[in-house]
Formats: structure tokens, sequence, C-alpha cells
């Protein structure tokens, strides 16, 4: 299974936002409460500023959040990646998450995949991120069958439980390089500031000189 961090380093001015939209399988109860996993303000501030973005989802999310999936899914600026069904780490330690059992890896993730179609999700790519971005050689291995691409990054955002947009903005600012994959999140519960630390990141980037492009467009443009 190949692993792909960022593109060609070749001077072209080409950064990828990722964005992780994480629910996992245990999360009903609290959404059911009013918590929210999803971002739709961060979705129409990609819009609005027209950024092309990689949506790497979980299949829970998309059960949970149906319409908003397959809004994501059927507008060209983005395109869906899967995320595994409900982010629990394929290897451990791993940050704390649960663990998916030896063997199921390809199993979770095409339940992911099964979820996007009964959500009605179009332009699905076959890039996989692990949660956490946690993987080792044995998973590599079990997932090869499963025909998809892992996607890790080169650049952190550190937007998940930031309280102030302004240090993620200055921490992605200070690392993009030409090629760069940005991992951000699409959960307002975990990560309330990343609109507004977007609505800072893309303006000076693009006076800067980059364009934003997808996963897509990087992948076989150069160095893994």
């Amino acid at each position: 299974m190949p692993v792909f961090s960022h593109g060609a380093r070749d001077g072209r001015k080409r950064v990828a936002l990722t964005f992780d939209a994480d629910m996992t399988s245990d999360q009903g109860p609290r959404a059911a409460r009013g918590e929210r996993f999803d971002n739709p303000g961060l979705i129409a501030t990609l819009r609005t500023l027209k950024v092309p973005a990689t949506v790497f989802m979980t299949g829970r999310w998309a059960e949970q959040y149906p319409d908003e999936a397959r809004s994501i899914g059927a507008d060209p600026l983005f395109e869906v990646a899967n995320h595994s069904y409900s982010h629990h780490a394929f290897t451990t330690p791993c940050y704390g998450l649960p663990t998916v059992p030896r063997g199921t890896a390809r199993a979770d993730v095409e339940r992911a995949f099964a979820a996007f179609r009964t959500a009605g999700v179009e332009h699905v790519v076959p890039y996989f991120r692990f949660p956490g971005g946690c993987h080792d050689d044995a998973t590599l291995r079990e997932m090869g069958p499963a025909k998809v691409t892992a996607v890790q990054w080169d650049v952190i955002s550190g937007d998940a439980f930031a309280k102030q947009a302004q240090p993620v903005a200055a921490q992605v600012l200070s690392q993009v390089k030409p090629g760069s994959v940005v991992v951000m999140h699409c959960t307002r519960s975990a990560a309330p500031t990343t609109e507004d630390a977007v609505k800072k990141i893309v303006p000076e980037l693009r006076a800067r000189g980059y364009e934003f492009v997808r996963v897509s467009d990087l992948v076989g443009s150069g160095p893994s």
C-alpha cells in the first residue's frame, strides 16, 4: 500500500488543504444531545473563497450528516476520501484511540466506502488517511488489497482543540512549502477555530503566490 505525504518540491507553489471529518461509532448519543461533529461554516467559507480541498470523512460522519456529506461530494471544489468507519486506530499506541482488531482493517475501510454509497456521496477518491496517522508495516500489507493510497501530511495545523485561530494560521504559514499537504479538521466540537484560521491562511498563501489544489492534483506529481 503506497503512502503519500507531499507533492513534488519542484518550485510549483501548490498546496493541498485537507480536512478530517471525524466521528466515532460511539458518538451518536453526544450528537443526539446537540454536540456538533460537522462544520457547515467551514465548508461555506471554502466555497466563498473558492478553495479546492480534500475531505477525509469517516463512515460514521457520513451516516450522521448524510445531506452535508452528499453536498460536499457533489461540489466540484471538493473530493471525499476515506478516514475509516469510526476513527479507531489501526495500530497502537495511537493517542489513546480504541484500536481496530488485527485482520479487520480492510473491512473497516470498505465499511466506510459503503456508508458513502448509502449517503449518495459522489466524487469519492481512492485515498485513505489513518486515524491519528498511525500505521505500521503489517497494517500497510493488510490494506494492500483495498487498493487505496494512504495519505499523510507534511504540515500539521494544530487546529485540533485549539482555542484561538491565530496560532493555527501562524503554524501553517510557517511550514508550508511547494507540494505541501496540510492536515486540518472539519469538526466543530474538536476544532472550533478552523474556519477563522482558514480565513487567515488562504489570502496570505495566495499573496505568496500559492495555488490551492486537491490531493489528487498532487499525487503522482512527485515524491511521496
